[in-house]
């Protein structure tokens, strides 16, 4: 079956009054994500959304390859993915891979296999990119009266941070940012699934914090932080995960999670929890579940090095990120093309 791909054209016959339907697909080295919707005036309108966790990137550092286990996962994901995007009739789409398809030896032959096996083309985008369209996708929860903001990602490879300007007509503007080599992945594949017992979750902090070091010297975000025009916003599963879990949630809700603000102090302490905790009691938790549970306490160690070193009162927690930015560019995009044909 073949998806559609990223273009500015509509089928013939098709009732131009309408909008096209659009998709965003972001495959990350631990999540496979989908998002198809309609352009609206005030943004878009999701019609489907769906993510399943695949662990493209297990295994990946030790190897430097893609396994046939996670990139069979994948492909099975993938499929389900383009089976939907046929299913609602998607006119314009962009499908993007990230640090595990970057840094495998045979990324790419994984993705001829990908466009083999269901249609799906996938664009291996730069750090740089991935860092612009996460921004893109969670502007809408940036607000006045901050001036600045700290934006972050904790992938599955990796870790993108940003440090932007808020503008109150044309949105957030980079000013720098950095792409960490870390991810809950590859952090658990090192580290282990990381307790406070036997020091794993205070190496992955300090290991974390050396390389952000030169970062913060820099730009002395910690100075700004003090001025209190600084907003901190975090997306993630990492983060949305330790929403649900301080929000009391039985069950995850998106509604519930995304924009929600939390008190920066108790993430941490709720992070110090979990990494007491076995597996199997992280289990436990229905914001959790079997398949985060060893990977949870990675990026609780990565959040805690960005905490020591801009310890904001509160941190705004996003359901959101590439996927968004990918679609809020691509229908902005296809509206300027098709004012430049009328």
């Amino acid at each position: 079956m073949n998806a559609p791909v990223a273009s500015g054209s509509s089928p013939m016959g098709r009732d131009r009054s309408i909008p096209p339907v659009y998709a965003a697909l972001d495959l990350g080295t631990n999540n496979c994500r989908l998002l198809i919707a309609r352009p609206q005036r005030d943004g878009f309108r999701v019609i489907e959304a769906f993510s399943r966790i695949v662990r493209l990137g297990e295994g990946l550092s030790g190897s430097g390859r893609l396994s046939e286990a996670a990139m069979g996962r994948t492909i099975e994901a993938l499929k389900i993915c383009s089976e939907k995007m046929a299913r609602r009739g998607v006119e314009v789409a962009r499908a993007v891979a990230t640090e595990a398809c970057r840094r495998a030896a045979n990324g790419a032959e994984f993705l001829h296999d990908v466009k083999v096996a269901t249609g799906i083309s996938l664009d291996i985008i730069t750090t740089a990119e991935e860092a612009r369209l996460a921004l893109t996708g969670c502007a809408p929860l940036l607000e006045p009266p901050h001036s600045h903001a700290i934006v972050f990602d904790i992938g599955g490879g990796s870790t993108e941070i940003l440090w932007a300007k808020l503008r109150p007509q044309s949105g957030a503007e980079v000013i720098d940012w950095i792409s960490l080599p870390f991810g809950v992945v590859n952090l658990t594949e090192r580290f282990g699934p990381g307790d406070r017992q036997s020091g794993s979750y205070e190496r992955m902090i300090e290991e974390v914090a050396a390389v952000l070091r030169p970062f913060e010297e820099k730009h002395r975000l910690a100075d700004h932080l003090q001025t209190g025009q600084v907003q901190v916003l975090g997306t993630s599963g990492t983060v949305t995960t330790l929403a649900g879990v301080l929000l009391g949630l039985p069950r995850y809700e998106r509604r519930q999670v995304d924009g929600c603000w939390l008190e920066f102090p108790a993430v941490i302490a709720q992070s110090h929890q979990l990494a007491a905790q076995s597996i199997p009691e992280r289990a436990l938790h229905p914001c959790i579940g079997e398949e985060r549970a060893d990977l949870v306490v990675a990026g609780c160690a990565i959040l805690e090095a960005l905490y020591r070193f801009w310890p904001a009162a509160r941190l705004r927690v996003a359901d959101r990120g590439v996927r968004e930015g990918v679609l809020v560019e691509l229908i902005r995009k296809n509206s300027r093309n098709t004012q430049r044909r009328r």
